[in-house]
């Protein structure tokens, strides 16, 4: 795999470079010589407007040709239009152009990828582009041979989130990072997360409730660890997520009897 793949097409433009690159074939147009004022009017004229004679003896004013946009072209505002900035950028003044992006990386490196990533960056003193790096996790219960431990759970296995700044320099510290597969995009373009997608992301995150790790569903054959019907084997008829229960058909006097357990008393056959 070529990395070229993923790298972000050109850099940020230079506004007034463009704007000279743009206009400076187009000749101005010839302005009228003004004769050198007569002595008297030097003297008591303290206007930055020349005073020009006309043909017939009448006085126009000429107004100064000193302007910081001389030359350019104006809107019907009469306000110089500046190229817009470039697809994926910010406009001026918005924002440092910060966006959080999500990488690839081989199955269980991701946590490998946090740490040599953040090597990296220190060493390459990339600090101001890179900025954070994220493995989701939350805390999961699991019950197993009867005991319940809690466990961290990747919420995006084979997935790394990076906030930073997209350029050659950034794209090229974080893509040549051992165990990074790329980044994801459409094409040849990463495309950064959606505020919305962020916000969603950290208030999971936030959440310090553990869940419970489910390895059964509907028809699973389960085994009962505690509670009065302990050791009884059933069917999984219904889990409750809401309330953390499972209804189990347990086989009692011959008859099936619908018991409703939490998760942690019941146990994959």
């Amino acid at each position: 795999m070529s990395d070229e793949r993923n790298r972000p097409q050109g850099g940020k433009p230079d506004t007034a470079a463009l704007i000279h690159k743009l206009f400076r074939d187009e000749p101005e147009e010839p302005q009228p010589i003004a004769p050198p004022p007569p002595e008297d009017a030097a003297q008591t004229s303290g206007s930055s407007v020349g005073v020009v004679t006309a043909p017939e003896g009448e006085a126009v004013a000429v107004e100064p040709a000193a302007a910081p946009f001389a030359g350019l072209p104006a809107t019907a505002e009469g306000v110089v239009e500046a190229p817009p900035a470039a697809e994926g950028e910010p406009p001026a003044g918005e924002g440092d152009g910060r966006a959080w992006f999500v990488i690839h990386t081989y199955s269980g490196y991701e946590n490998k990828v946090h740490t040599n990533l953040e090597r990296r960056v220190a060493s390459m003193a990339m600090q101001h582009k890179v900025f954070r790096i994220l493995v989701p996790t939350e805390d999961e219960i699991e019950v197993k041979d009867g005991k319940r431990r809690i466990a961290k759970k990747k919420v995006f296995p084979g997935y790394v989130l990076v906030e930073m700044i997209m350029d050659d320099d950034s794209w090229y510290v974080v893509r040549n990072t051992p165990g990074v597969t790329g980044f994801v995009g459409s094409g040849s373009k990463p495309l950064p997360l959606q505020d919305r997608e962020v916000k969603a992301i950290l208030r999971q995150l936030r959440d310090e409730t553990p869940k419970f790790r489910i390895t059964y569903q509907k028809g699973s054959s389960v085994r009962i660890n505690s509670g009065p019907f302990m050791d009884f084997s059933g069917v999984v008829d219904e889990i409750l997520p809401e309330k953390e229960k499972v209804r189990v058909l347990v086989s009692i006097f011959g008859r099936e009897t619908p018991v409703e357990l939490d998760f942690a008393q019941v146990e994959k056959i």
